[in-house]
């Protein structure tokens, strides 16, 4: 393991909240999850990136919701009965955004450990691997640790 996969396991090692969009699993750190809602009502804003062209309003404080499936280029999909709107707090540009992300379904919260995950390879996956912070295995299932500041400076700046 070189230096740089190293310091990107041990950065995320803990408890993560893993959950599905599309076929695919995605895992965040638990430490940043404020609440998971079901899909409340939802404004769309006229003009805005289509990654997060939305905004909800969390026990009233305005969120941005991000769809991951567009900085992953993921099939689009309607909600479901399992759709769910995880609320996280995450460093932005040195200032703590409140962000909702939109989940297929949500799973469990798992210990990981730098053991567990690396570094995103930079080719062999269809995912531009400076968007992940790493990738865990959890059973039989790969699962990708987005770095949402990246994603939300790169997609909203």
């Amino acid at each position: 393991m070189n230096a740089t996969s190293f310091r990107t396991a041990k950065a995320i090692e803990g408890r993560m909240l893993t959950f599905d969009i599309g076929s695919e699993a995605f895992a965040i750190r638990a430490d940043c999850v404020r609440e998971i809602l079901e899909v409340p009502h939802v404004t769309h804003v006229p003009g805005a990136p289509a990654f997060v062209n939305a905004l909800i309003n969390v026990r009233g404080t305005v969120a941005p919701l991000t769809d991951l499936r567009i900085a992953f280029s993921l099939d689009s999909a309607k909600h479901n009965e399992d759709t769910r709107v995880i609320v996280i707090e995450e460093l932005i540009h040195e200032t703590r955004e409140t962000i909702a992300i939109l989940a297929d379904k949500v799973n469990d919260v798992c210990e990981l450990d730098g053991g567990q995950v690396e570094q995103a390879p930079a080719i062999g996956t269809r995912w531009r691997p400076e968007l992940i912070e790493g990738i865990g295995r959890k059973g039989d299932r790969f699962v990708i640790v987005p770095d949402i500041a990246r994603i939300m400076g790169e997609y909203v700046s």
